[in-house]
């Protein structure tokens, strides 16, 4: 009823007025620093982290604010990216929305590595739209045109915001009392001529001739062009060595084994000696008709470049050179916003945010099979060869299972269409001298419609294979799958047999009515107490309908997943105080205090409290001394409360310092204790006929997850402090510098996250040292199910409270403006930014009551190596500094970004044998800009200047991280904006 009555105001005012344009210039926005006085009415100014008005524009809380003109001074179409290398913050590694495969081309944000669920994201102070089920917002909805700056929040910000603030809060701020037209066009690639980007926006604002309303629409279009593993090859040429060849190959079931002696006829036909091939061995196929050892790759005829590898011994085919490496996107934004004064007190307002994203992203290139059993003796095609080991077996009748890389079908692509759509309407005005109120409502939904073009159907494809003529009577010469010439001749007819398009659909809403009271209540010495007082009902639902096919696990090499639904509800009151105790006294210019609470009421965890107390002292006029305490939530989302059974794919790497630990190659099975090992090998599935030529050949592993509404909210405590020092001398060396140091310190508890698959195998298999006894009881072994061959099938990693997180550091920004002219020197100002951030530690617990471990200036490169810092890395420090210069209309930048020497995650989890790690890292960027005339900009830059390549992690070839290391290589952009 509330929605519908705004709604109708906002109309009725929208049409009220006749709208007359004024031109404006464009202001230059700061590149890093604390937030500039930005006066609202009554000359009083919110900054982010309070909802209470003040006199100054400082916070008690460090913040970070980035202009428009860093936001765009990269390639890069996306905000994230330009974020990402600032030091509070750290790469996204968003959980996916339930059953999606390509991750719908999300872009996250990740304060303090504590995860992307663990920072609110805000426009304007609101909460933007949820892509996901895990709560995950995707900052593609905001485009770079509309934003007049980003302002970060790095510390807990629940009593203010509500639940997700744990780490901090990141607010884009949207452009004000905009008038006229503005049109920005961007344009980027690599200096190799690909990884295009290309950014077009135009934005328009105007105000009625009696000034009481005003309006803003900003219109853009965006663009990323894809970027293939294949072309960056000097990187990526041994990435991911895929164990699933496109040759095929028949994998020997440990109870129906075929004879050796017959192993060792067929294999001395082709001048092999006997015993060279174990009869447990994966057997491959060349194109005429003979057998090869896929282990040892003896009597391989296949090809060993573009797309295949011989790596170790092993026939392998490198997937990433066949992925994208960068996904190919398109976008389409629209944001308006209108504000009309019904009268001098009383202002009414609307919004509306749109974006339509089509992201294409793929995983391992063509799909591959693994599913028992696969193939009947009978089938036609099978080669004589092979047909002779089968028949060796003690049943020589049995299925047998067929491991393979469709390569003579189309790539596995899945294209994510999202469209995000949000509407604020709002009343906002006076109450009394002094007081005022803001009443809103808001509606968003995402809708993504994940779709895989050419999935290949299991239940076709076993139709073709266990036909008694191949399938020849089905379609066009059947299937045959012996051999990469049969592979990739499979005819048309037959494709688009096995082929069909599968559809998955998921939809999140939102819906907020928030009310807030803001004012004067009595006077002190040092000014106003002023208070705020904030009422919130938020309401948040989800629902996931994955295609028949993909429900029924009738896609080959896609998992499986299953309907899914939920919604939460949310009824919160909130307070502040902004208490000034003195002002202009000796040794106390200022001396306040700013005190919150809030109050939850959860439909399903319950009721939970957060509140704060932060302060500020200004003995001397240079010298600000800030810091407080929070106490803050994070209530579980729906992803965690209410998903069913969904498999996923976790990367464990490849021996023998990674992977499965029971593989034979893995550095666990030797050393004092590979005896134990392997009788804990056999107790907890690998059959013990073969345990000891064991081999899992893939780089992954499946993991189950399930959600529970018996989760409750973690909770955590924030400590900050600081001081922050402007230089009190006036000379014109020193008169434009500051510093700020703040430390800080997050401590979490009750940590909502899953136990990962290779944290499970680790602790089972007592690579980290928790199962000293290698008892097949413990209980992270019983989390592990192995097939009839030994492989793992499945890993379960259902949502938990777990253990806890704790996180320290200090965070230190400098900046340094000199004019030149006034210094005797030269024309011109330089301006010179520095940004670092010591991490102290970073802790984790998995379990209630277990030791927390350090994994502090560690990089982990399967993504999976523990949980919570999945995938991330975690520098001992990282430095951001930019050194600029102006003369005239000119403007010119280097910006220098540092990463130390960092241990390979391993070093914490297994000890004893642990990767290599990575050593320090520098990029340097240049930009240029010039104002040719009153109204048109130029600019221009390069990225990564020095063409730096990425690192390689964990000595694994192709195996990096691409957002902290430059997977592109050097590249350039230009932009031109003009203001009408």
């Amino acid at each position: 009823m509330l929605r519908t009555v705004l709604l109708s105001s906002i109309a009725t005012c929208a049409l009220a007025w006749a709208p007359a344009a004024h031109a404006q210039d464009a202001g230059q926005a700061p590149v890093v620093e604390e937030p500039e006085a930005q006066a609202e009415e009554g000359g009083l100014i919110v900054v982010t982290g309070s909802r209470i008005a003040r006199q100054d524009f400082q916070s008690p809380s460090p913040i970070v604010t980035i202009g428009t003109d860093t936001l765009t001074s990269t390639p890069s179409v996306n905000i994230e990216s330009t974020l990402n290398q600032l030091p509070q913050f750290a790469q996204g590694q968003s959980q996916s929305a339930i059953g999606a495969v390509a991750n719908g081309g999300r872009a996250t944000l990740n304060l303090r590595g504590l995860g992307e669920t663990r920072n609110l994201i805000l426009l304007d102070g609101r909460r933007l739209p949820l892509s996901s089920a895990f709560g995950v917002v995707d900052i593609n909805n905001i485009a770079p045109g509309i934003l007049e700056s980003v302002e970060t929040i790095s510390g807990g910000a629940s009593a203010v915001y509500g639940s997700d603030a744990i780490s901090g809060v990141v607010n884009f701020r949207t452009r004000r009392d905009f008038e006229g037209i503005q049109l920005d066009a961007r344009y980027g690639q690599s200096f190799q001529g690909d990884a295009g980007t290309f950014d077009i926006s135009g934005t328009g604002g105007i105000r009625s001739a009696d000034g009481r309303g005003s309006a803003m629409l900003s219109l853009s279009y965006s663009r990323r062009n894809v970027l293939w593993g294949h072309e960056r090859s000097d990187f990526f040429g041994l990435g991911v060595l895929s164990s699933f060849i496109s040759t095929g190959t028949y994998v020997p079931s440990a109870t129906n084994l075929p004879q050796q002696a017959v192993v060792n006829s067929v294999f001395a036909g082709y001048g092999v000696a006997a015993g060279t091939v174990p009869n447990s061995r994966s057997l491959g196929f060349n194109d005429d008709g003979t057998l090869f050892s896929q282990v040892g790759a003896v009597n391989y005829k296949g090809p060993t470049t573009n797309f295949y590898s011989t790596f170790g011994g092993t026939v392998r085919q490198p997937v990433a050179m066949q992925e994208y490496i960068v996904q190919p996107m398109e976008r389409y934004n629209v944001f308006g916003k209108v504000e009309y004064e019904l009268n001098d007190g009383l202002t009414a307002y609307g919004q509306i945010l749109h974006t339509n994203t089509r992201v294409t992203g793929q995983v391992g290139w063509s799909p591959t099979v693994f599913v028992i059993p696969t193939m009947p003796v009978t089938n036609p095609f099978i080669p004589a060869a092979l047909a002779t080991v089968l028949a060796s077996r003690p049943s020589p009748t049995a299925d047998f299972t067929l491991n393979s890389r469709f390569t003579g079908f189309e790539d596995r692509k899945f294209h994510a269409d999202v469209n995000t759509t949000q509407f604020i309407v709002g009343l906002r005005g006076d109450i009394a001298p002094g007081w005022s109120f803001d009443i809103y409502g808001l509606h968003d939904s995402v809708d993504m419609v994940e779709t895989q073009d050419k999935a290949l159907l299991l239940s076709r494809m076993r139709t073709l294979l266990y036909a008694a003529d191949g399938g020849a009577s089905i379609c066009a010469g059947g299937f045959n799958p012996f051999g990469i010439r049969n592979q990739e001749s499979v005819s048309r007819a037959c494709r688009d047999y096995i082929e069909a398009r599968t559809h998955d659909y998921t939809r999140t809403t939102q819906d907020i009515i928030e009310g807030n009271i803001t004012g004067k209540l009595f006077p002190l010495p040092g000014g106003d107490v002023r208070f705020s007082l904030t009422g919130t009902y938020r309401e948040n639902s989800f629902e996931y309908d994955p295609d028949p096919s993909r429900e029924n696990n009738d896609i080959i090499g896609t998992l499986g997943s299953v309907p899914a639904a939920g919604s939460l509800n949310v009824k919160e009151i909130a307070g502040e105080l902004l208490v000034p105790l003195l002002r202009d006294m000796p040794f106390a210019e200022s001396l306040e205090f700013n005190l919150g609470y809030r109050y939850s009421d959860y439909n399903v965890t319950g009721s939970f409290s957060t509140y704060r107390i932060e302060g500020s002292w200004r003995p001397i006029t240079p010298l600000l001394i800030r810091g407080g305490y929070e106490r803050a939530i994070r209530a579980p989302n729906i992803g965690e409360l209410y998903s069913s059974a969904q498999t996923a794919q976790a990367q464990i790497g490849s021996p023998p310092g990674a992977g499965d630990p029971c593989d034979v190659r893995s550095s666990a099975r030797s050393g004092a204790n590979a005896t134990q090992m392997r009788a804990l090998c056999i107790a907890t599935g690998v059959p013990s006929a073969i345990v000891d030529t064991y081999q899992y050949t893939t780089v992954a592993i499946g993991t189950v997850s399930s959600g529970s509404t018996a989760l409750k909210p973690e909770t955590a405590d924030t400590i900050t402090f600081g001081a922050v020092l402007r230089s009190p001398f006036n000379s014109p060396w020193t008169s434009g510098f500051s510093l700020s140091v703040d430390y800080y310190d997050i401590r979490i508890s009750d940590v909502i996250s899953q136990v990962s698959g290779v944290t499970t195998m680790n602790k089972c298999y007592n690579l980290d040292g928790s199962n000293p006894t290698y008892a097949a009881s413990n209980l992270y072994c019983q989390l592990i199910r192995r097939d009839g061959t030994g492989g793992i099938n499945t890993v379960s990693t259902p949502y938990l409270n777990l253990g806890g997180l704790r996180t320290s550091g200090i965070d230190i920004q400098a900046d340094w403006k000199v004019n030149l002219a006034d210094a005797g020197i030269m024309p011109g100002t330089l301006n010179v930014n520095l940004v670092v951030n010591f991490l102290n530690s970073y802790e984790v617990q998995i379990l209630p009551g277990a030791a927390f471990v350090d994994y502090s200036g560690t990089i982990d490169g399967t993504q999976a190596a523990t949980t919570p810092p999945v995938g991330l890395p975690l520098p001992k420090s990282k430095i951001f500094t930019s050194v600029g210069y102006s003369v005239g209309p000119v403007q010119a930048g280097l910006r220098w970004r540092h990463l130390p020497a960092m241990s390979d995650v391993t070093a914490v989890t297994r000890p004893a044998s642990p990767a290599a790690g990575v050593p320090a890292y520098d990029i340097f960027d240049l930009s240029l800009g010039v104002q040719v005339t009153d109204k048109v900009r130029l600019s221009g830059g390069i990225s990564n200047l020095f063409d730096v390549a990425p690192l390689q992690i964990a000595g694994t070839p192709g195996l990096t991280q691409p957002g902290t290391y430059d997977i592109i290589g050097r590249s350039f952009f230009v932009s031109l904006s003009s203001r009408f």
